[in-house]
């Protein structure tokens, strides 16, 4: 397209998100109106995509991390020809997928956005994917604001694509200046952005967001620049072409106070269409990912005899270096934390689809829904309790319906000296919460190594809390675990109490059991290794049999175990004796068995319990 026609595409885009937004009653012109060349630009000349098969996978991707931007990414789509007028008019609406932040119910879009500064870290995800295991020659465009630009998770973005050389990545940022109270941090100064970006590795283009040519050259410019990512940061105006809002406060998120003059202002409505260009050659038969042959051969499924004393974080290592052996998609991603998650097993035997994130729990979380968005299974581990710095990645990964497995491991104070920074004791809580998840908690080796094949066919993201210390295995190879499912340990027609326990409680559970049997105190112990989906009617019959249930659980009383088996008596069933044996103090440094008295979830703990009870 010519200078002119790519200005008149601009002006289209605008007057779109103004129309959209007004149909609305809401939504964020404004912030559309002020990328809309950036975007014209992009999809005229440089995007290539067939949108009759969005799973080609030679498509480049586009990420719009400013989600709110949303009219502007649905007006490009009726460029292109994909929807039409009608539709483009439903926006907000409900049962329209043209939502007030894009999610997947659109075919085009590879993930929900709209939770800022979450763009560039997962447009790592499906760079690295690009260049490491699809090895194809697609780019990653993701166009963010500058507000976000404020974000902790895009400078560990910006870090990680600089360290692996993403000369596949471009990053569009939209300077307009205002954000949603007012001026942002660094308002048109391009090049504070420029340094910073700079500073770590990139390459860095400044231009003016509503010179289409000088655009387009930049875009050229990006494409070329070989060994680093790039950056396109662009001046521009928020309410670009309507004199009433362009740059003006007070407009963020509302649709303009007078939109059919505005339409007039912008030169009224038009039908430009765009014939975009498609991704060249045709699709593999098959993915390039996993056709390198593994250096090790293939990895046997762990086997572990009763008795013996394993950690389950070792099982989980070896089972899921196994699972990479039978399935090529299975990608793990490590918080620098490997050799104590176990995870590194897997990257001993599988290096090439093996990436380390380092200490940034943002980019591992961000990695893995891009790499799951290109199609692979990604396992993500580290400590559980620094799975919580990524709260807000693991819930946006649900909202795109992104099925990523997890796996925290030094759960709890079991863990030990290492005090209560490095102890998960919420993280049973945070996954629970979590829409769509599923949350395993084993308690011995050969149940962890059953579990870890089932989470890759979970439907959405799955999560496995594993322990630190040795303990018994109490179950055979050849046993299943099903998800939702548990074992009853302990049973008989005298039972008076029934103990639940899960990972390290189990045995302390059964250790009870045996201290109470001594003294003619029969009780019922079930390993609840499922914490999500319950196993509702094992617990139902305990209840009936028994009338009170005593849950133990190495993480605080909030949001975990007795919450999970409570909710099992949610539904007008009357509901049995409730008693919550949990961490209810603050740890300190001590032993294992020493924290686990301190917090009164320990055998003798329990065995107290019991007997206070009858």
């Amino acid at each position: 397209m010519e200078t002119g026609q790519l200005e008149e595409l601009g002006q289209q885009l605008r007057v779109d998100a103004v129309r959209a937004a007004d149909a609305a009653g809401s939504g964020h012109p404004t912030s559309s109106m002020s990328a809309a060349d950036l975007g014209g630009v992009l999809l005229a000349h440089h995007l290539r995509y067939d949108f009759e098969r969005p799973g080609h996978p030679g498509n480049d991707r586009l990420v719009f991390s400013k989600g709110h931007a949303s009219p502007l990414l649905y007006a490009l789509y009726r460029a292109a020809g994909v929807i039409d007028e009608a539709e483009l008019l439903t926006f907000r609406q409900d049962g329209s997928p043209l939502e007030g932040h894009p999610t997947p119910r659109l075919p085009w879009v590879d993930v929900a956005t709209g939770s800022l500064g979450q763009g560039l870290p997962v447009g790592v995800g499906m760079a690295l994917a690009g260049k490491r295991l699809d090895r194809l020659p697609y780019r990653v465009w993701v166009l963010c604001g500058d507000s976000e630009m404020a974000e902790g998770s895009v400078w560990e973005g910006a870090a990680q694509a600089a360290y692996e050389r993403l000369d596949n990545l471009t990053l569009i940022v939209d300077v307009n200046r205002l954000g949603q109270r007012g001026p942002t941090r660094e308002g048109w100064d391009l090049g504070a952005y420029a340094r910073k970006l700079g500073a770590f590795g990139w390459h860095t283009i400044e231009v003016d967001g509503h010179d289409v040519a000088a655009i387009d050259t930049a875009f050229q410019e990006a494409a070329a620049t070989t060994d680093r990512p790039t950056a396109v940061i662009a001046r521009t105006h928020k309410g670009r072409g309507v004199a009433e809002v362009e740059d003006q406060e007070g407009f963020h998120g509302k649709p303009l106070p007078h939109p059919e003059r505005a339409v007039e202002e912008l030169g009224g409505t038009r039908s430009v269409r765009i014939e975009v260009a498609k991704p060249s050659g045709t699709p593999p038969t098959t993915a390039p990912a996993g056709t390198t042959p593994d250096r090790t051969g293939p990895v046997a499924a762990p086997r572990y005899r009763a008795g013996d004393e394993v950690a389950t974080r070792d099982a989980f290592g070896a089972a899921l270096a196994a699972l990479g052996s039978e399935r090529d998609d299975v990608v793990a991603l490590d918080g620098e934390v490997g050799d104590s998650t176990r995870a590194d097993a897997f990257g001993k035997a599988h290096p090439d689809r093996y990436f380390e994130m380092y200490i940034a729990e943002q980019q591992l979380i961000a990695t893995a829904v891009g790499m799951r968005a290109r199609g692979y299974l990604p396992f993500a581990t580290t400590f559980a309790a620094f799975l919580t710095r990524a709260h807000d990645f693991i819930r946006m990964a649900a909202v795109s319906g992104t099925g990523i497995q997890l796996c925290g491991s030094h759960a709890g104070v079991s863990i030990g000296q290492d005090g209560p920074s490095q102890m998960g004791l919420e993280d049973l809580a945070m996954m629970r919460a979590v829409h769509g998840s599923t949350v395993l908690y084993p308690c011995d080796a050969n149940q962890t190594a059953r579990l870890v094949p089932h989470m890759a066919g979970l439907p959405g993201i799955g999560y496995l809390r594993t322990s630190r210390g040795a303990s018994p295995v109490l179950y055979g190879p050849d046993e299943d675990f099903p998800v939702g499912g548990s074992r009853v340990l302990r049973s008989g027609d005298a039972d008076q109490v029934t103990v639940i326990g899960a990972g390290v409680t189990v045995h302390e559970a059964l250790r009870a059991a045996d201290l109470l049997a001594a003294e003619g105190i029969a009780v019922r112990v079930i390993d609840l290794y499922s914490v999500k989906p319950v196993d509702s009617g094992t617990l139902r019959q305990a209840a009936d049999a028994t009338g009170c249930l005593m849950t133990v659980e190495d993480h605080h009383p909030e949001g975990g175990i007795g919450d999970a088996v409570a909710e099992a008596f949610a539904d007008g069933r009357p509901a049995p004796r409730l008693i919550r044996l949990a961490v209810r103090n603050m740890p300190a440094s001590a032993t294992p068995a020493e924290q686990l008295h301190h917090s009164g979830i320990d055998a003798a703990s329990i065995a107290a319990g019991v007997r206070s009870l009858i």
